[in-house]
């Protein structure tokens, strides 16, 4: 079965697809009626398999499109998203649309859910954080019909438009620059690499920077739970009094690299010139920690921002062909934990 490109699905499409009438696929889908599991299970495996997601508006609006826009993001604890929110509100402020979000935790099937419910109110498009989606997700946004921007990540192919920077490239420009700093034992710390994809992309660029100069990981240090600064604390403790030996510490994030800082600032190291640090994300708000962290910007608000022009555009002009992949540039800062190579 296809369908027009640029036209949601509908219920006709499922009923086309299942073999059953769109009197069945409607009472399947509000869960009415008296309907066979077997036919139930079809017409569900349908739908999902195609990425169709229901219409709560239909024959509400002649538009069938809501003032919406759908921002799904992994996390509102992490300072990181906040921002991104910034960019988006700040270029919407001024148009018809609203955004309205959605949070996943980081889990796919938690996307899932979000980005149903979502779309099942006919939102005029999609921002989402990330490349790698679920088939069940990748079904519905392909299916929406509404513009969707990907954002944060450059490193793939976008379902749509997508919005970021290359974390691989980014991941090995810090490692290139920690090495013309003249270190050489490199302790890495930060959040299992499964779940956070561009996390583990920023990992795989540094250790290739490494690796290309004979250079290899001398330890790693992983959590699970949400970043903080006593995790920060915690992760280098451990590790400095497994690896004595280390001259410098890359966290995957600020904040954990800010908890380190301050242990380390306590145990009296002598910062950058015995050990370097370095983060990840220029966090606005650590600016007043007693040594600056070198770090890299991740460009937030102007990721956020680019993203809501894409949509804006794209709903004002509905025959705009997608923007494809806007990658920005994100810049070093050296602060004060890292040695000018």
């Amino acid at each position: 079965m296809t369908k027009p490109p640029n036209r949601p699905l509908t219920l006709r499409d499922v009923s086309e697809a299942s073999g059953v009438s769109e009197m069945t696929v409607s009472r399947v889908l509000r869960n009415r009626g008296d309907v066979s599991e077997a036919t139930r299970q079809k017409v569900l495996l349908a739908a999902k398999r195609m990425g169709y997601v229901p219409n709560k508006i239909a024959g509400a609006l002649a538009s069938q499109r809501v003032n919406l826009v759908a921002v799904i993001i992994p996390s509102m604890s992490n300072m990181v998203f906040p921002e991104v929110m910034t960019g988006i509100s700040r270029v919407l402020e001024t148009s018809p649309l609203q955004p309205v979000v959605g949070v996943t935790d980081y889990q796919p099937e938690k996307e899932e859910k979000v980005l149903y419910e979502m779309l099942s109110w006919r939102p005029s498009g999609v921002i989402i954080a990330g490349l790698e989606h679920s088939d069940a997700s990748r079904a519905m946004l392909e299916a929406s019909g509404i513009p969707v921007v990907e954002i944060m990540d450059t490193d793939g192919t976008p379902i749509d438009s997508a919005v970021g920077i290359s974390h691989r490239r980014a991941g090995r420009e810090m490692g290139r620059a920690i090495l013309r700093a003249g270190y050489r034992k490199i302790g890495f710390l930060g959040t299992r690499l499964g779940a956070d994809h561009r996390a583990r992309k920023r990992f795989e660029g540094f250790t290739e920077a490494l690796a290309k100069n004979g250079i290899e990981i001398a330890d790693t240090e992983f959590y699970t739970s949400g970043s903080a600064l006593g995790k920060g604390r915690e992760m280098t403790e451990a590790m400095i009094k497994r690896r004595p030996d280390l001259d410098c510490l890359y966290y995957s994030n600020d904040i954990v690299g800010a908890g380190g800082l301050l242990w380390l600032m306590e145990q009296g190291y002598d910062i950058p010139g015995k050990l370097g640090l370095a983060g990840f994300n220029d966090v606005e708000l650590l600016k007043g920690l007693p040594k600056k962290l070198a770090t890299m910007d991740s460009c937030r608000v102007e990721i956020g921002s680019r993203a809501a022009e894409i949509i804006l555009e794209r709903v004002e002009t509905p025959d705009m062909p997608p923007a494809g992949k806007v990658e920005l540039s994100p810049k070093i800062n050296f602060g004060d934990t890292l040695r000018m190579g």
